[in-house]
Parts: C-alpha cells; sequence; structure tokens
C-alpha cells in the first residue's frame, strides 16, 4: 500500500512536470508546487507544445468558495502525457542509485582486520533531500593475498547528521547536528558503544559548523581531547525597537514587546553563501563541552581548514586557511582564484585539573603568516612524522584571473623545536605548461584526503584530473615524483576513497557503468615505479536496477581525440593540441543510420566533464541519443597553455570548438548532422545559445540551464563580476575590471554574448532556471527567453523557485532532466 501512495504521488508529480502552472496536494504534510508567471514558466509559441496542450488542473481551492474541489484534467493529450510518464519512470531507475560520498578505515589496535565506514547519499524525491546514510565493513587479508568485505546487513541512516569525524585512534566518532533557525548546534561524542557526551552550542556562542568542503575544517587533537572547527560567528548585535523607539541596548535575543532592525548590510561569500554569517575558529572540550573561539584571528579574515600542528617546544598550534575578507568578497563557489594563506596560531587552552589555565591568552593571540611569498595555499597536511606542511596552491588561479587552473604542490619544514620560519616554501610538483603526449598534465584536485599517507610518511595518494578522467596519483613530498597508480590502460574514473595501511579504497565508473568500489594492493614495496593490483569489491551500495543495468550494458564509449582547426601562429604550442570529447553510442548503432545525437557542453569554462558516470545523461544515452561530450580547449586536465588560451576569446575559439567536434563525429559517420541537439549550463549554456546563434541551422533543439545570455547584464548582477571582464578581455581584463562597467566595457561585454546573435536563432530551446541563482541570476536566461519568444522561435521556460546555481535538489533536478529529455523527443518527432 505503501508503494503504491509513492507511485501515485510521484505519477501525480509527473502529470504536473507536463504543465509548470499546476499545483497539486497530496495531502496536508505533502504539497508540490511550480508557481510563477505563466509568460516565464512556459512560453511556447507552438500549439503542439507539452505546455499548451497538456494537463490543466485547477488547484483545489480554485473555486470561489474555497471549498476544495476535485482534480480534472481537460485538454488531455493522452500520448503525450503517456510517453512522459515513461520517462518519469526510466528516470526514477537511474535516480535510485546511490552515490559513495565518503569513506573512512579505522585500525584497531592489536587486530589485523580494517574496520571502514561509508557515506552513502540517495535522493529521496518526495523529501526533496538527498539521504545520508552510513554502511560499515569488516576488510580482511586472506592467506591467498585476496581481500575480503564483510558488510553490515544494513545501512544505518544519519538523519540531521552535518558531518562525522572519526578520532585519529577510531575509539571515538564526533558527530555534528546542525540545527535550522535558534536552535543549537549539537556536539555529540561517541564511544564504541554508547553515547558519551551530547553538548549543545547556543547561537550567542556560534551559529552552525561549516561542513560545506571549503571553509569546512573539523580536526581532533592528537590525544582526542579537543576539536578545532570552522562554525559561522556569532550574530552581530542589531538596533531593536519598542513601543518607545530605539532600545539602547542592543541585544541579540529576543523579546516579544520589541523587533529588531535590519542592521548594516555585510558583504557574503556569494553563491551557496547567501545569509551565512563569517566562519570563524573555535575549539571545544570534548569531556566537558567547554568552548573557545580562537584569540588573534580577527574579522579581516575568513577562516576554515584548520588542522592540529604538532607542538612546537610544548606549544600547541592550529595551522589554517585565511581569506581576506575585509574588502569586496567576490563569489567563492568553484573560484580558486580568490587569494588565500595559511596561518598557524596558538590553540586555545582549557583549565587543568588544578583550574589552572596552562597558557598566557595575550600570547595566544599572535597569528603568523605561513606562506608569505606564494598567493595561494588551502588543503593542509601534516606527514605522519610532524616535519612536513604539505599543502596545495592555485597560484595560477590567482595570479592569472582564470576561476580555476593547474596546481601546484608545495611544502614547508615544520620544526618540532625552534621558531616557525615562514619563508621557506618548496615546491613539490609544478605547473605543468605544456604535457607530452601520453604524459602528466598536473595537478588538478578536488580535494584531499584527511590521512593521504603511505606507511613510508613520505608518500601521499591523491585523485587528479588527467585529460577526459579522473586518475589515483601517488607523490614522494621528498623527491616530488608523480606516478599513476590506477590503471594506465583504463579510460573510466578513479576516485580515491581511503588508504588502508598501504592499500587503497577507490570508486571507479564511467558513462555506461555505475560507481563500484576497487582495492588496490600496493605490490611489494612503495617506490616511484610500484606496481599495484586492483580488486572488485561486491558491495551492497552499488547496485542498480535489472532495467538500467540492462541498458547499461547495451552501450559502450570512447575518448576522442579531436585536432584542432584554424591552428594560428599566436596560439602557444599547448593551445595547438587536439582537445578530447567522450563519445557514448548504443553497440547496435549503425553507420548508415546513426542515433540522433546530443552534444553535452560544461560550465566554468575552465572545468571539465569526465568519463565517469552521470545519472542524468545515462539517462538522455537510455533514450535512444548518443552523447558528445565536449572537452573543448580551457578545460582542466590538459596542461596551462590550453587552459590560458581561452581567456579573451569567448564566443569564438570555445565555439569554434564544439563545431569542430561535431563536423569530426559527422565526418566519420557517427552522427546524422541532421539529428544534433545541445544542452550545457552556465559557461555551457552560453554555448548553447551562442551555437544556436552563429550555427543556427545545424540544431534540432536546444536546452539550457541557467546559462549566461548577456555578459553585459550579468556584469551588474552576479557574485564574479571579475569573471565577465577575465573571460572577455583575458589577462588584461584583470587590471580593468571595474564595479562602475564604462558604456565601452558593456559594448565590449555584449558584443561577446549569445544575445548579440539573437536575431539568427531558429532552434526551440528550454531554459531551466535557478530563482536564487547569484552566480548567473535568473534575470540573464528570461531576458534571452523573451528576446527568442519576441521572435516567433518556440521557447519554454522553467524556473525553480528555491534553486541556485546547480539546479541540484532532487526534485528540480528530476524535473529539469525529464523535461529536456521530453522537448527533444518532441522535436526529434517532428
Amino acid at each position: 500500500m505503501v508503494k503504491m501512495i509513492t507511485n501515485l504521488r510521484l505519477l501525480r508529480l509527473t502529470a504536473s512536470l507536463t504543465n509548470p502552472h499546476l499545483s497539486f496536494n497530496f495531502n496536508s504534510h505533502f504539497s508540490l508546487s511550480f508557481f510563477s508567471k505563466p509568460k516565464l514558466l512556459s512560453s511556447s509559441t507552438s500549439s503542439l507544445s507539452p505546455s499548451s496542450r497538456g494537463l490543466s488542473v485547477r488547484s483545489a481551492m480554485d473555486n470561489a468558495g474555497g471549498i476544495p474541489t476535485k482534480e480534472v484534467p481537460v485538454g488531455v493529450d493522452a500520448a503525450a502525457q503517456e510517453e512522459f510518464a515513461s520517462l518519469s519512470v526510466l528516470l526514477q531507475e537511474f535516480s535510485k542509485i546511490s552515490t559513495i560520498d565518503k569513506a573512512w578505515t579505522i585500525k584497531p589496535q592489536n587486530e589485523d582486520a580494517t574496520s571502514a565506514m561509508f557515506l552513502i547519499g540517495q535522493p529521496d524525491l518526495l523529501s526533496n533531500k538527498r539521504r545520508k546514510s552510513i554502511l560499515t565493513s569488516h576488510i580482511s587479508q586472506k592467506t591467498d593475498n585476496s581481500v575480503s568485505f564483510r558488510w553490515a546487513p544494513f545501512p544505518v541512516e544519519m538523519t540531521g547528521v552535518s558531518a562525522l569525524v572519526p578520532s585519529p585512534s577510531g575509539s571515538k566518532l564526533l558527530v555534528v547536528r546542525n540545527s535550522e533557525g535558534d536552535s543549537p548546534t549539537h556536539f555529540e561524542i561517541w564511544g564504541a558503544s554508547e553515547l558519551k557526551n551530547d553538548f549543545a552550542i547556543p547561537r550567542k556562542i556560534h551559529g552552525s559548523v561549516y561542513t560545506d568542503g571549503w571553509f569546512e575544517g573539523i580536526s581532533w587533537n592528537s590525544d582526542e581531547t579537543a576539536i578545532a572547527y570552522a562554525a559561522e560567528e556569532q550574530d552581530l548585535p542589531k538596533p531593536t525597537f519598542n513601543a518607545f523607539g530605539l532600545k539602547k541596548e542592543a541585544s541579540t535575543d529576543k523579546d516579544c514587546g520589541s523587533w529588531k532592525g535590519q542592521g548594516d548590510w555585510e558583504e557574503d561569500w556569494g553563491e551557496t553563501y547567501s545569509g551565512k554569517r563569517q566562519p570563524a575558529l573555535f575549539v571545544i572540550d570534548v569531556n566537558s563541552g567547554e568552548v573557545h573561539g580562537v584569540a588573534g584571528v580577527g574579522r579581516e579574515l575568513s577562516v576554515g581548514q584548520v588542522v592540529w600542528a604538532p607542538s612546537v617546544d610544548g606549544q600547541q598550534y592550529l595551522v589554517f586557511v585565511g581569506w581576506p575578507s575585509d574588502t569586496r568578497k567576490l563569489g567563492i563557489k568553484y573560484c580558486y582564484n580568490r587569494p588565500c594563506a595559511l596561518y598557524a596560531v596558538k590553540a586555545p587552552s582549557f583549565k587543568s585539573d588544578t583550574g589552572v589555565t596552562r597558557s598566557d591568552a595575550t600570547e595566544d593571540s599572535l597569528i603568523i603568516k605561513l606562506t608569505q611569498s606564494i598567493s595561494s595555499a588551502f588543503f593542509p597536511r601534516f606527514s605522519p612524522d610532524g616535519k612536513s606542511l604539505v599543502f596545495l596552491s592555485a597560484k595560477s588561479s590567482v595570479d592569472s584571473g582564470a576561476h580555476s587552473a593547474t596546481e601546484s604542490l608545495h611544502k614547508i619544514e615544520w620544526p618540532l623545536n625552534g621558531k616557525l620560519d615562514p619563508s621557506k616554501i618548496t615546491e613539490v610538483v609544478s605547473v605543468v605548461m605544456c604535457p607530452e603526449d601520453g604524459c602528466f598534465p598536473g595537478l588538478y584536485c578536488s580535494k584531499l584526503l584527511d590521512q593521504p599517507w603511505l606507511s613510508d610518511g613520505q608518500t601521499m595518494v591523491l585523485s587528479s584530473i588527467w585529460g577526459s578522467v579522473q586518475t589515483i596519483l601517488s607523490v614522494n613530498v621528498l623527491s616530488g615524483q608523480v606516478s599513476r597508480i590506477s590503471p594506465n590502460n583504463s579510460k573510466s574514473s578513479w576516485d580515491i576513497l581511503a588508504v588502508d595501511g598501504d592499500n587503497i579504497i577507490a570508486v571507479c565508473s564511467s558513462p555506461v557503468s555505475i560507481p563500484q568500489i576497487k582495492y588496490g594492493s600496493l605490490v611489494g614495496k612503495i617506490s616511484t615505479d610500484a606496481k599495484w593490483s586492483w580488486s572488485d569489491v561486491s558491495s551492497p551500495i552499488t547496485t542498480c536496477s535489472e532495467k538500467v543495468s540492462s541498458v547499461l550494458a547495451s552501450q559502450q564509449f570512447d575518448i576522442l581525440n579531436i585536432p584542432v582547426r584554424d591552428v594560428s601562429e599566436n596560439l602557444t604550442k599547448g593551445a595547438c593540441k587536439p582537445f578530447e570529447a567522450i563519445y557514448v553510442s548504443s553497440k547496435s548503432s549503425k553507420s548508415e543510420s546513426p542515433d540522433p545525437l546530443i552534444v553535452v557542453i560544461h560550465g566554468g569554462p575552465h572545468t571539465v566533464l569526465l568519463a565517469s558516470y552521470a545519472k542524468s545523461l545515462a539517462f538522455l544515452s537510455a533514450l535512444g541519443y548518443s552523447l558528445l561530450i565536449v572537452n573543448y580547449r580551457g578545460s582542466l586536465g590538459f596542461g596551462e597553455e590550453a587552459l590560458q588560451s581561452l581567456p579573451g576569446h569567448i564566443g569564438t575559439q570555445d565555439v569554434n570548438d564544439v563545431l569542430t567536434a561535431i563536423d569530426y563525429v559527422t565526418g566519420k559517420g557517427l552522427a546524422d548532422p541532421s539529428k544534433i541537439f545541445v544542452v550545457g549550463g552556465s559557461h555551457g549554456g552560453f554555448l548553447t545559445t551562442h551555437l544556436i546563434g552563429q550555427a543556427p541551422e545545424r540544431f534540432v533543439a536546444a536546452a539550457a540551464r541557467n546559462p549566461v545570455c548577456n555578459l553585459a547584464l550579468m556584469v551588474g548582477t552576479s557574485d564574479i563580476p571579475d569573471w565577465c571582464f577575465f573571460e572577455t578581455y583575458g589577462s588584461d581584463g584583470n587590471t580593468i575590471y571595474t564595479e562602475s562597467p564604462s558604456a565601452e566595457h558593456l559594448a565590449v561585454l555584449h558584443s561577446k554574448s549569445p544575445i548579440a546573435h539573437v536575431s539568427k536563432v531558429k532552434t526551440p530551446t528550454i531554459f531551466l532556471l535557478g530563482a536564487k541563482d547569484l552566480r548567473v541570476p535568473v534575470s540573464n536566461g528570461i531576458q534571452y527567453a523573451r528576446a527568442l519568444k519576441e521572435k516567433g522561435v518556440e521557447t519554454k521556460v522553467i524556473i525553480f523557485p528555491n534553486d541556485v546555481h546547480g539546479i541540484d535538489k532532487p526534485q528540480s533536478d528530476y524535473e529539469s532532466y525529464l523535461n529536456i529529455a521530453a522537448w527533444f523527443n518532441k522535436h526529434l518527432k517532428s
């Protein structure tokens, strides 16, 4: 019965997607609405569009008397509704597949086996949230050197959990529960079989703990008595008013006889950080629950990624990343070009058993900038012996202005006695400008493990992009030697989850295979040319339905090298090298009648689409489309010269690369030139709308998710106006960037934009827009869609009222790709 009710609710949701004007009230506990002005939500000029001929249902409260009425379909296109329902069922099959978001290994004392915890994520469409659960496994080595994973029978759902952090020994577990509104944040300290302590930290001390993956930093000290972390600073006092006017003492407390004013507006860090207060550092005593703010770190720094440092002459230090925040805060999400540095500060002290504080608070307030000679430093990690502090740097991004670029790895020798010397930084892995064919292209890391070290204490392992795949690398921090330890011949993408001694737990996937757990065993001793043996791990996590399994088994993929067309002598060597595209197709596709092709374009522009499993793309390919996923010049993973060739040439070089890739596959008979579609988001939406303007005869239909359509409009409304200048003007954009662009600037920005070509567009286009997008505000897509509608181009717009740039809430992601599929199918038939 429960399953039947759930399916009924999803069927009603599916029906509503055919007409986004609808509102369904399933019961008093569950309500979904898709409200906006009708002309914005669905503005098709075709009488055959699903929005104009689909379901028309009145709200239960539409009648004049306010008496609930039965929802009655009017003007139903039965065939369109049936197809839409079928698409929705298939998409649900793909949506059910779990992801492995994180893993930890714990080696109990005096035991040969290892315990592992896997954090599993799964979208829940009805609640519009991602469910998180933990599944544990017991890992043991057999006598024949094979490995055995013994899984717990069921996962345990982590309801309301914001972060999990095991202690260094694995004997304790921190569970952080951030609360909404004015409720306190809870720190739970768990032992092996019981809750040891539960501390409620009120808002007057600090707000929510940062668990965003960037400012986030939660670190146990070595004796497991204290935890350092980054959290939102406490509310600043605001003016308070009552019936007699202003209250002289401002307060953060609630009072029913008064109300709070707004106070001064404060800059935030833009996209996904709206409304969040500045991050500050705190330390909690896990026995008493006493919390201390870290003294000496002023509001001129936003702080995060804190770790405990080995003591120096008996003094305990914290090392953290600081971003200057005393001037204009530009958007930081996905933007590695924000200057940052490593700092050290003495850890706050707690009273000893005798009641005496263990250090001088005045001395504690002194902070030391450790990375004065470099413009970027983040993800600090100490070597096991405590002698080296290793960190990544995005100096190429900061120094050039690109929002993401090739990274480098550095280290500082940490003095276990003596004074800290912030002047000497050693480069371990340099930025690669132009890699030789098949060789290491440079570091492109979005994360580092908390404990990335093998047993020699000098070899760290990490995941990094290498062309169109992600690989696992080892780096010797003494010699700087980089080795590829995931299989060299693999075209799939690999991501490291955890280290188990000198073994590695990883996850591997491809466009035609769901994520699978792999176990890598070191063969012989650790060395630069060490061999690794990889085993498949049978897991209850990485499963899918027979339908999905059958669909994926019928597909294949390849990574194509696309020669650059019209090479000029002004290009660097790296910019002249071929770029890559991932081609996904059916094994049964025939060259004389190839399947219709969807061209998929990533955003950024300095990101990459990997040869890994992506639910949305797997769904589209399951409908009978081939995919061409283009990693044009400017993408990550191909060296710095190729990346830096794009700024100043957006709208031309990247557009030409996509058209070159299309010509390449059509020339080889892999695609029918009359059946080509295009989809992209953000800068991928910029290219999508550029392509339908610059090549108006080439595409059957297009889909754009939060697209950049008018740089002249975006520059005044985005959280990253500097991006508009840099990508438009190249390196000159850094010097001419201003908050008040001139008419000449705006004219150049407009000329680089898709809207400059809007008069030539003929392609039916669907827009998916997040109303809370601060990166590319919704006005960009709406203006362009209205311009298309004004021209008579068939246009459909869906606005997600609570979504930001990524449109990644489960219901929004589901509806987005469901509508893209229906849009493409409709125009393929016509």
